[in-house]
Order: C-alpha cells, then sequence, then structure tokens
C-alpha cells in the first residue's frame, strides 16, 4: 500500500493539498491538548480548562457545517483564508488575556473554534477532481488521509509539549496558529483549490441532514469524538500522578501512533463488501480498544495501552468517509463532511467536559471510564441504525462530483 500512496502522492497538487491540510489542522487537532495545558499553568482547575476546551470544540462544531456550506456555495479560498485568520486571532487574544477575565478567556476560545476553516472537508471534495474522478483511487486517498491525519495525532501532542518545554503553554498557542496558517495558504492559493465549484445542489434547508443514513452515521461519531475527548483530560490527570506533562505528552503521541500503524495496515488491502458493515466491526474493535485504559498501570505500560486503543481509529475514519460520500446529496459533499467534524468535535468537547468532573471525583479511571462508555455508545448506534444505512449506501459517481477536471488541471 505505500507503493499506491505513493502513486497517489505523484499525482498532481495531491502532495502540496495533503501536507497544507495537515499543518492548516494543527491548531485544531491540537487545541484541547494545548488550552488544557494553558490553562492549568496559569493556575485554573481541571474543571475550568474542560471547560474551555469544550467551548472551543462547541464553536467548532457550530462553525464546520455553515462555512462547509459556504464553501460549497461560494469557493474555497473565499471561505477558508478569512476564516483562519480569525481563528489565529481568538488563540492570540487567549495567550495574552489569560485567566484574568473569564469572559474574555470564554470570548478568545469561541472565536478561535467558531472560524476554524472546515479543511477537512474541503480537501476530501477536492480528491476527485486531483484524482481524475476514479472510485477506487478516491476512496484510496481516504485511507491515506485518515493515516496522515494519525501523524499529525501523534507529532502534535510532541509539538504542544515541546513548545511548552522551551518557552511556554502560551508560546505554544502562537506557534501552532502560526503554523496553521501557512497550511491554509499552501491550500487555497494551489489551482485545485482556487478553480473547484460543487456539483449542482437541491435547495433544502437542511442541507446534507436530509440524509437519514448520513444521520446515523453522525449519531455514532458523535460518541467516538466522547471518547477521543475525555481521553485528553483523563490522560491529563493520570500524568499528574505519573510523571507530569511529559508523561502526557507520550500518551497522547501512543495514541496516534497506534491510530497510524491500524490505518496503514487497513489501506493495505482492498476490502470486499458493504463499507456500512464494516463500520460497524471497526467501531466495535475501537469500543473494546478503550477498556484497558480503566487499569491505570504504569506510565510504560500505559503507554503501550494508550497505543492498543487507537489501532482502530484510523480504519473507523477512513471508512466513515466512504460512507460520507455514498450518503451526502449531491452538491452538498463540503457540508456532509462538515458535518461529520461537527458531530465529532462536540463529542469530543461534551466528552472534556464530563471527564473533568469525572476526574475530580474518581482520578483519572473515572476519566477513562467515560471513554469506555462512549465508544460502547458508538457501537450501539450503528447496529440500531444497521437497517438505515444499509438501505441508503450506493456508489457515488465522483466523477461529476466537482466542477474542474483533471484535463483542465494537467493544462494549468
Amino acid at each position: 500500500m505505500a507503493a499506491g500512496y505513493a502513486e497517489l502522492l505523484r499525482t498532481r497538487y495531491a502532495a502540496r493539498l495533503l501536507a497544507g491540510t495537515l499543518l492548516g489542522r494543527l491548531p485544531n487537532a491540537t487545541a484541547a491538548i494545548a488550552i488544557v495545558l494553558f490553562i492549568r499553568s496559569e493556575g485554573g482547575s481541571y474543571s475550568l480548562a474542560g471547560a474551555l476546551a469544550a467551548a472551543y470544540g462547541l464553536a467548532n462544531a457550530v462553525g464546520q457545517p455553515l462555512l462547509g456550506r459556504a464553501v460549497d456555495l461560494y469557493g474555497q479560498p473565499r471561505v477558508q483564508l478569512p476564516a483562519a485568520l480569525v481563528s489565529a486571532l481568538g488563540m492570540v487574544w487567549l495567550a495574552v488575556a489569560g485567566t484574568g477575565s473569564m469572559a474574555a478567556a470564554y470570548a478568545a476560545v469561541l472565536v478561535s473554534g467558531l472560524f476554524t476553516p472546515p479543511l477537512e472537508g474541503g480537501l476530501r471534495a477536492l480528491w476527485p477532481t486531483v484524482l481524475g474522478g476514479r472510485e477506487e483511487r478516491v476512496h484510496a486517498a481516504y485511507a491515506m488521509d485518515a493515516v496522515a491525519q494519525e501523524i499529525m495525532y501523534t507529532v502534535g501532542p510532541l509539538l504542544v509539549t515541546l513548545c511548552v518545554a522551551l518557552w511556554s503553554p502560551a508560546a505554544a498557542l502562537l506557534v501552532l496558529n502560526a503554523v496553521g496558517l501557512v497550511g491554509v495558504l499552501m491550500v487555497v492559493l494551489s489551482e485545485p483549490s482556487r478553480t473547484w465549484r460543487s456539483a449542482p445542489r437541491e435547495a433544502h434547508w437542511l442541507g446534507a441532514l436530509r440524509s437519514r443514513g448520513l444521520l446515523a452515521l453522525l449519531g455514532a461519531f458523535f460518541f467516538v469524538g466522547m471518547a477521543l475527548g475525555s481521553i485528553a483530560v483523563a490522560a491529563v490527570a493520570y500524568s499528574d500522578g505519573h510523571g507530569g506533562q511529559a508523561v502526557y505528552g507520550w500518551l497522547m503521541a501512543a495514541l496516534g501512533l497506534g491510530a497510524l500503524v491500524g490505518g496503514v495496515l487497513y489501506g493495505g488491502r482492498q476490502w470486499a463488501g458493504a463499507p456500512e458493515r464494516r463500520l460497524r466491526l471497526l467501531v466495535g474493535l475501537l469500543a473494546v480498544g478503550y477498556l484497558p485504559l480503566l487499569l491505570s498501570v504504569g506510565p510504560v505500560a500505559m503507554t503501550a495501552l494508550a497505543a492498543l486503543s487507537g489501532v482502530f481509529l484510523a480504519p473507523s475514519l477512513a471508512c466513515a468517509f466512504i460512507v460520507v460520500d455514498r450518503h451526502a446529496p449531491a452538491g452538498t459533499v463540503t457540508e456532509a463532511f462538515s458535518w461529520l467534524v461537527t458531530f465529532f468535535g462536540v463529542g469530543a468537547a461534551i466528552g472534556t467536559a464530563a471527564a473533568g468532573p469525572a476526574v475530580e471525583l474518581g482520578g483519572s479511571t473515572a476519566g477513562f471510564a467515560v471513554a469506555g462508555g462512549a465508544g460502547a455508545a458508538a457501537l450501539l448506534v450503528l447496529t440500531v441504525t444497521q437497517g438505515v444505512l444499509a438501505a441508503g449506501g450506493r456508489s457515488r459517481a465522483v466523477a461529476g462530483s466537482a466542477g474542474v477536471s483533471s484535463e483542465q488541471l494537467i493544462k494549468n
């Protein structure tokens, strides 16, 4: 599969768009960790840190589908770049204001989260154009996308802890958002992003949400996000008693590394059968992987368990991207993928908010228990709605899903 990924990346613009999207998403991907560490360094409680991270996540959840729909209507550069600038300014505001004013701190994270550019949905909307509309290549790109994300989730926590060690938690916020702006510029200045237009869409106030299959998928990934959000807070509490911030960085990096390995193995073969059925199995295995974290063993063993708990995350995401593509109404591709980000983000925000009080009441074990319960709930949603998902699934003719052809890109 490595050779297959290399072939995809040799396609014109593919490597640039993937790298730019990953860099552009770095501030959002590390926001929960960076906010928690910053608030703790300012003397704030776990509950306050979790609440601010949750506020960021909720604002992000509101902004993603709104900005995604705007991208479908007006194109990528006119939405992505202004949003990225405002989002970065929000984090600068938080770093400067600190916890001296709770109103300012909440306002800062709300602005930053609300204007986070919908780069994930934008990239997945661009793949059909860049890859010539071949469905098997687009699906392979989804798997590569999920694997590449885990590199970011592996490196991201280490970058946060490195910035904290070299400078301060406030500096970590500033550096990560500066890197994010560079990534957004890489994407929006590219030819595919500048020329992309969404397919014609039916006017409907619900947009992508009129698909019942999509709603079922979103419900499941709300709980997957909740599990990951609770782990972020529970891992801080665990690390406080087992070595401090360095241990926290290794735990979160191990979680990402496990997902990276799982994604590479998953992408190493082509899968037969309906992706909706395969997704149910993958999410079930993901849920089981969270349970050993309740053991709260020593740091070395806990790091290994964190890696194990992430193994089925990237495969679940890669499969979910295919299911979104099969169930999203025409002309709502960016919005549909943005809704996946939204439900995932809302779940993560609620997970961080729930884990804070859980940790204060029952320690890190109680925080990890939130993750285990959320994983089980995700599996339950997919099991209950399997009829809806099976009925609505279809193969999408991705060749016609974008407004500019690969031949046009070759000429430009």
